[in-house]
This record gives C-alpha cells, sequence and structure tokens, in this order.
C-alpha cells in the first residue's frame, strides 16, 4: 500500500497507526505543512491519514496551504481514494466537502465516553460505548451524504462515514503514552476549569488497557477503510 499523511505539527504524528503501518510493510510518505506544503499525485495513493493540529480549518489568512489541502482532499473522495481524518483532519473532510466548522459548544480534553449511533448494513460500527481520548475545541456539520457514527455528551459529531472507504474522527484512536506527554507539553494552556477538560494528572492516569482497546479500535477502522 501506497500511504500519504497530512501533518500539521510536529508534536502530532501518527502514534499507533505505525505500527499498522510496519505489518503491512506500506510505503508511506509524509507532507509536513510546517515544512513544505507540496502535496503528491492523488493517483499514486491507496490511503491519505489527515492528521490532527492546533490551529483552524478556518485560518486559511494565515495559513494559505489550508487551500490547497481541502481541494487535495476533496479530489481524493471524489478519485474514491481512501481517507480517515483524524481531529482536525475530520474537520478538514468536513470543509472540503462544504460543511461548516466551528467552536464546539464545549471543549473535550481527556478520556471520556463516545456512543456508537450507527445501526445500518454496511456502516462502520463502534461499540456502544467507549472511552477514547479526545483533545478538540471546534466541531462540524455532517457533510452530505455523510452518516453519523458516533456522538459524547459533549460533542454531537463524534465520527461520521461517507461512501465506504472515508471515515473522519474528532477523537484520538491513535493515542500513545508518548503523543499524551507531546500534546500536553505544547498545549497545556488549554487544560482550565471546564466539564470536559480533565487534568494533566487524570490524563496519565489512564492504564494501559485503554490504550490497548483504543488502538484494537483504530486497527479496526483501518482495516475498514482499506478493506483489509
Amino acid at each position: 500500500m501506497n500511504i500519504h499523511v497530512l501533518q500539521h505539527a510536529p508534536f502530532e504524528g501518527i502514534g499507533s497507526i505505525e505500527s499498522w503501518l510496519s505489518e503491512r510493510g506500506a510505503a508511506v510518505g509524509y507532507t509536513r505543512f510546517y515544512e513544505s506544503p507540496a502535496l503528491p499525485d492523488v493517483a499514486d495513493l491507496d490511503l491519505i491519514l489527515v492528521m490532527g493540529g492546533p490551529m483552524s480549518v478556518n485560518d486559511e489568512s494565515t495559513l494559505p496551504w489550508l487551500r490547497d489541502e481541502k481541494r487535495f482532499v476533496s479530489g481524493a473522495i471524489r478519485a474514491g481514494k481512501a481517507v480517515l481524518g483524524i481531529c482536525l483532519g475530520a474537520q478538514l473532510i468536513a470543509a472540503a466537502l462544504g460543511s461548516r466548522v466551528y467552536p464546539g459548544r464545549c471543549k473535550e480534553i481527556g478520556w471520556f465516553d463516545i456512543h456508537g449511533t450507527s445501526d445500518q448494513p454496511g456502516l462502520f460500527r463502534f461499540p456502544e460505548t467507549a472511552t477514547v481520548f479526545h483533545w478538540h475545541g471546534e466541531t462540524f456539520d455532517l457533510p452530505d451524504g455523510a452518516a453519523r457514527l458516533a456522538r459524547s455528551d459533549g460533542c454531537d459529531n463524534q465520527a461520521f462515514q461517507i461512501g465506504s472507504n472515508v471515515i473522519g474522527l474528532q477523537f484520538h484512536l491513535e493515542t500513545t503514552p508518548q503523543s499524551l506527554d507531546a500534546l500536553i507539553s505544547h498545549c497545556q494552556s488549554e487544560l482550565v476549569d471546564d466539564d470536559f477538560i480533565q487534568t494533566e494528572s487524570a490524563m496519565r492516569k489512564a492504564p494501559a488497557e485503554s490504550y490497548a482497546r483504543i488502538h484494537d479500535i483504530m486497527t479496526e477502522v483501518l482495516n475498514y477503510v482499506t478493506r483489509q
């Protein structure tokens, strides 16, 4: 498989996805927008991973490469490529398809439950309840033709699917203890007292089983969009 990663910040990498790619001998390329906005030919790709980042999809005036990224993502979807968006990446898919992205009614930072909402045949199905890791403050309207896959108490649209090979996730199934450390280190100012924001110590107390469970779900998602 030829995989391309769209990375928006050096401290938000692919986490546990690296093991999945390695096990399959995938050829992996990167566009690191904080270094260069150069994008590959979509025709050569089997899967595009659109990762998270601290910026907003609406920051085109200060980050003009966002326009090209949205065109790239929409072109990949039109070409029938497998696309997985995570946090900012999910918001970019929504924006690329013409949906509104805006501040959510609250920020979600930490380990909180999502609830699977899909019972339609042929759609990816999340568990009825799963505790996953979040770090986001914006949300989006579902794109036309998208099916909602999950919600939470703090955010209505936690995951969506378009067709059989495009999924957007507001949450971070790829999180590892190391990637959690990196997020806390670079975004600690966001850890204020609020209903859906955990303290640093609470986030770090997550047991190994919590990471194992979300990594298992991430494997299921990746297998689904690539038809493994």
